[in-house]
């Protein structure tokens, strides 16, 4: 691909263009950026480019016979070469990652006229022009600005300026959507946590995250963008799907944090605990089903300081009960082992209010766990679930924890003992 610019500050593009990805490049001959200075085709000795408008105005408009000439030399080198002329104006029609595509595909060589003051001569339009672009409802003072950006992002299409397609094919407007979060180290900044999903290396998990993700963010972010897009494949369908059965939900606008919890906290904990209770009813899960647990179990464990409620503003969305002491029902694993004889802390009791479900407070509350499971000085978490309850099994290993083998619990006469056990060795923070 090859760009020539013509402007009237060379010096100003070029150093640019000619630095970091495109830059290097240029370097290696992948790509040829020029930038051609207008006042070098001028016919006098004033190297003028600019005069007053015939029907007076303010400012001054560059002269059409210039702006050819330098077209004029440009063209003369072109040869062969599949070349569009492009004029930087706010009158173009809007640029797109669509229109970058085209440009890529579609031509070999791009001339781009950078205009300045008050426009160009309408007859060099008229005359040479072969489409205007324009980066959006603004006005500029030059074309230039203009002019690199769409330099930029037709060269990074280009085979070998990038280190991979998937660098620019899963990047926001590809294929009409915007592109999913990032994140880097450390994994815990300003009490912000990176997604457990992405720290646990399976990559169909997280491949599935990150285009819910790039669906919920053009929701979200791009509402104009998200109309237009039409699925393609079933999985975008169910994501979809799954968006509008989440979307009258709450969602976390705020830090979550966690405490103890306290004695006033405790009708709230019984509304989430009634909330788990409907849920597990509606999947048939024979947990929770009885008064267990009540008020006076969760008076017992804030006495003894192991219960904790997370905190939205002034909400409690979940809460968890995290024991330092070891379960006596665990020794006597079946089908399976626990991976190693350390000491390990318990996560007892968990759940989150129903209009909470879906914004990723589940995934926070297991963040909140671990982080108290440090402060007790403990790097192994060990837990249980029903054999039915998916939904807690798929979190859990979502979250990294493996699944050990089965354990027996104490529970009311008629309801199913039966449990399937977690593990998580905590990693030291980076």
């Amino acid at each position: 691909m090859r760009i020539d610019i013509l402007t009237l500050f060379p010096d100003t593009v070029n150093a640019v263009l000619h630095e970091s990805i495109i830059g290097r490049a240029a370097k290696k001959g992948i790509v040829d950026i020029n930038c051609v200075q207008i006042r070098d085709f001028t016919e006098n000795k004033q190297k003028q480019v600019d005069d007053y408008p015939y029907g007076g105005g303010f400012g001054c408009v560059m002269m059409a016979q210039p702006l050819k000439s330098c077209l004029d030399h440009v063209m003369e080198s072109a040869g062969g070469l599949r070349s569009r002329v492009i004029y930087m104006s706010p009158q173009g029609k809007p640029y797109t990652q669509e229109t970058a595509k085209r440009l890529n595909r579609d031509y070999d060589h791009l001339v781009l006229v950078c205009g300045h003051y008050e426009g160009v001569d309408e007859r060099f339009i008229e005359e040479c022009v072969d489409e205007e672009i324009s980066l959006g409802d603004f006005v500029l003072t030059g074309g230039e600005i203009a002019a690199m950006a769409v330099a930029d992002s037709v060269c990074r299409l280009v085979p070998g300026v990038l280190a991979d397609e998937q660098c620019y094919t899963g990047e926001s407007h590809w294929d009409g959507l915007l592109e999913y979060p990032q994140y880097t180290r450390p994994e815990i900044w300003e009490g912000r946590a990176v997604p457990e999903i992405l720290l646990n290396g399976d990559h169909a998990r997280i491949e599935h995250w990150r285009r819910k993700k790039q669906l919920e963010r053009t929701r979200d972010k791009r509402p104009d963008m998200f109309a237009a897009f039409e699925p393609e494949t079933d999985e975008d369908r169910k994501l979809l799907r799954e968006l509008e059965k989440e979307q009258g939900r709450k969602r976390l606008t705020e830090p979550v944090t966690y405490r103890p919890a306290e004695a006033g906290d405790i009708p709230r904990i019984l509304e989430i605990v009634q909330d788990a209770r409907e849920s597990l009813k509606r999947y048939h899960v024979d947990q929770w089903q009885g008064p267990y647990p009540d008020a006076a179990r969760f008076e017992e464990d804030i006495r003894l300081g192991q219960c904790f409620v997370l905190t939205h503003g002034a909400d409690i969305p979940a809460f968890f009960v995290l024991s330092p002491l070891p379960e006596p029902g665990y020794a006597a694993i079946t089908d399976g082992k626990w991976s190693a004889d350390i000491p390990y802390c318990v996560l007892h009791r968990a759940a989150a209010a129903k209009e909470y479900r879906g914004s990723g407070i589940s995934q926070t509350l297991i963040r909140c766990a671990e982080e108290q499971a440090r402060a007790y000085g403990l790097k192994c978490i060990r837990v249980d679930t029903h054999k039915k309850n998916k939904p807690m099994q798929n979190l859990l290993r979502e979250s990294g924890y493996r699944y050990r083998g089965n354990i027996l619990v104490e529970s009311e006469p008629g309801h199913d003992p039966h449990r399937q056990a977690f593990e998580k060795i905590l990693k030291d923070k980076k």
